[in-house]
Protein backbone atom coordinates (compact mmCIF):
# COMPACT_ATOMS: atom_id res chain seq x y z
CA UNK A 1 0.00 0.00 0.00
CA UNK A 2 1.53 3.39 -0.98
CA UNK A 3 2.32 5.86 1.76
CA UNK A 4 0.31 9.05 1.91
CA UNK A 5 1.97 12.15 0.55
CA UNK A 6 0.02 14.34 2.96
CA UNK A 7 2.42 15.87 5.47
CA UNK A 8 1.18 15.49 9.05
CA UNK A 9 1.75 18.27 11.58
CA UNK A 10 4.04 17.56 14.48
CA UNK A 11 1.66 18.07 17.40
CA UNK A 12 4.45 19.51 19.55
CA UNK A 13 5.35 22.15 16.93
CA UNK A 14 4.18 25.71 17.66
CA UNK A 15 1.59 27.49 15.57
CA UNK A 16 2.75 30.01 12.99
CA UNK A 17 2.66 33.56 14.43
CA UNK A 18 -0.03 34.76 12.00
CA UNK A 19 -2.25 31.76 12.86
CA UNK A 20 -1.78 32.39 16.58
CA UNK A 21 -2.55 36.10 16.20
CA UNK A 22 -5.79 35.37 14.29
CA UNK A 23 -6.77 32.65 16.78
CA UNK A 24 -6.21 35.01 19.73
CA UNK A 25 -8.38 37.71 18.10
CA UNK A 26 -11.20 35.21 17.44
CA UNK A 27 -10.99 33.58 20.90
CA UNK A 28 -11.11 36.99 22.63
CA UNK A 29 -14.48 37.68 20.94
CA UNK A 30 -16.07 34.50 22.30
CA UNK A 31 -18.33 34.59 25.36
CA UNK A 32 -17.00 32.51 28.27
CA UNK A 33 -19.52 30.54 30.33
CA UNK A 34 -18.43 29.80 33.93
CA UNK A 35 -19.76 27.46 36.58
CA UNK A 36 -18.58 26.85 40.13
CA UNK A 37 -18.49 23.26 41.33
CA UNK A 38 -16.68 21.54 44.21
CA UNK A 39 -14.51 24.58 44.98
CA UNK A 40 -13.29 25.05 41.41
CA UNK A 41 -14.35 27.27 38.51
CA UNK A 42 -14.94 25.59 35.14
CA UNK A 43 -15.43 27.35 31.83
CA UNK A 44 -16.04 26.92 28.13
CA UNK A 45 -16.76 29.29 25.26
CA UNK A 46 -20.40 29.55 24.27
CA UNK A 47 -19.33 29.27 20.63
CA UNK A 48 -16.67 26.57 21.19
CA UNK A 49 -17.85 24.29 24.03
CA UNK A 50 -15.29 21.57 23.19
CA UNK A 51 -12.45 23.61 24.69
CA UNK A 52 -12.59 23.95 28.47
CA UNK A 53 -10.57 25.49 31.24
CA UNK A 54 -10.58 25.60 35.02
CA UNK A 55 -9.15 27.67 37.83
CA UNK A 56 -9.37 28.55 41.51
CA UNK A 57 -10.74 32.02 40.66
CA UNK A 58 -13.03 33.23 37.87
CA UNK A 59 -10.14 35.23 36.35
CA UNK A 60 -7.82 32.19 36.34
CA UNK A 61 -10.56 30.08 34.81
CA UNK A 62 -11.26 32.62 32.07
CA UNK A 63 -7.55 32.83 31.25
CA UNK A 64 -7.21 29.02 31.05
CA UNK A 65 -10.39 28.73 29.01
CA UNK A 66 -9.28 31.39 26.51
CA UNK A 67 -5.95 29.56 26.09
CA UNK A 68 -7.75 26.29 25.36
CA UNK A 69 -10.14 27.99 22.95
CA UNK A 70 -7.26 29.78 21.24
CA UNK A 71 -5.47 26.45 20.68
CA UNK A 72 -8.64 24.91 19.25
CA UNK A 73 -9.26 27.86 16.94
CA UNK A 74 -5.60 27.86 15.82
CA UNK A 75 -5.91 24.17 14.97
CA UNK A 76 -9.00 24.90 12.89
CA UNK A 77 -7.32 27.80 11.09
CA UNK A 78 -4.24 25.72 10.39
CA UNK A 79 -6.45 23.02 8.85
CA UNK A 80 -8.18 25.59 6.64
CA UNK A 81 -11.44 25.38 8.57
CA UNK A 82 -13.63 28.31 9.59
CA UNK A 83 -14.08 28.76 13.36
CA UNK A 84 -17.56 29.59 14.66
CA UNK A 85 -18.59 33.23 14.58
CA UNK A 86 -18.77 35.05 17.90
CA UNK A 87 -22.29 34.91 19.35
CA UNK A 88 -22.39 38.71 19.64
CA UNK A 89 -22.12 38.94 15.84
CA UNK A 90 -25.64 37.51 15.63
CA UNK A 91 -24.84 35.04 12.85
CA UNK A 92 -27.62 32.50 12.66
CA UNK A 93 -25.68 29.29 12.12
CA UNK A 94 -27.75 26.90 14.22
CA UNK A 95 -30.75 25.07 12.81
CA UNK A 96 -33.75 23.57 14.56
CA UNK A 97 -36.17 21.29 12.76
CA UNK A 98 -39.77 20.81 13.83
CA UNK A 99 -42.48 18.59 12.43
CA UNK A 100 -46.05 19.72 11.94
CA UNK A 101 -49.04 18.76 9.90
CA UNK A 102 -49.58 20.28 6.47
CA UNK A 103 -52.57 22.16 7.92
CA UNK A 104 -50.48 23.61 10.78
CA UNK A 105 -47.78 24.72 8.35
CA UNK A 106 -50.28 26.36 6.00
CA UNK A 107 -51.96 28.20 8.90
CA UNK A 108 -48.61 29.45 10.25
CA UNK A 109 -47.40 30.54 6.79
CA UNK A 110 -50.62 32.48 6.20
CA UNK A 111 -50.40 34.13 9.62
CA UNK A 112 -46.72 34.97 9.07
CA UNK A 113 -47.51 36.72 5.77
CA UNK A 114 -50.45 38.59 7.30
CA UNK A 115 -48.20 39.83 10.14
CA UNK A 116 -45.53 41.02 7.69
CA UNK A 117 -42.85 38.41 8.36
CA UNK A 118 -40.47 37.42 5.56
CA UNK A 119 -41.17 33.78 6.15
CA UNK A 120 -42.19 31.05 8.53
CA UNK A 121 -38.76 30.84 10.21
CA UNK A 122 -38.78 34.52 11.20
CA UNK A 123 -42.34 34.22 12.48
CA UNK A 124 -41.62 31.14 14.61
CA UNK A 125 -38.28 32.51 15.91
CA UNK A 126 -39.87 35.83 16.93
CA UNK A 127 -42.73 34.09 18.73
CA UNK A 128 -40.45 31.66 20.53
CA UNK A 129 -38.01 34.39 21.58
CA UNK A 130 -40.90 36.39 23.08
CA UNK A 131 -41.52 33.52 25.50
CA UNK A 132 -37.85 33.22 26.52
CA UNK A 133 -37.44 36.82 27.75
Amino acid sequence: MPRSTVKKKNISAPFAPEILKAARRIAEAYDIVLRFEDGEWYGHALEYPEAMGDGKTPAACIKATRQAVMAGVATMLEAGETPPAAAREGVRSEQVNIRMTAEEKALLETTAKQKGFRGLSDFIRTGAMAFSR
